[in-house]
């Protein structure tokens, strides 16, 4: 089963957010104006914050989201310098059994 899911370009988002922070609706109200999965609009709050640059709005990672990247991030680090670590260990246990 191929499921396809519906993408979002990055402007729908921003205008959603700042619909849901001026509107005075509730979370659920906008998604259901918009047509959009009951849920998606406060995982989009979770998930971005809006930033003003140069005179343009735009969307960011927020706080919570870039941390928890940068975890990721690491976390694969360390599974390769474990591998790597592992791999040197058992070449030092092999070449030290040799006999010159």
């Amino acid at each position: 089963m191929n499921r396809k899911y519906r993408t979002y370009t990055a402007e729908f988002k921003l205008e959603a957010l700042e619909l849901l922070k001026t509107s005075g609706k509730s979370a659920a109200q906008i998604e259901r104006d918009l047509g959009i999965t009951t849920g998606l609009l406060l995982k989009w709050c979770d998930r971005y914050q809006v930033k003003q640059e140069n005179g343009a709005t735009k969307l960011a990672a927020s706080d919570l989201e870039a941390a928890q990247a940068e975890v990721r991030r690491l976390r694969r680090q360390l599974a390769i310098a474990e591998q790597e670590r592992d791999i040197l260990k058992k070449a030092v246990s092999i070449f030290s059994k040799m006999e010159p």
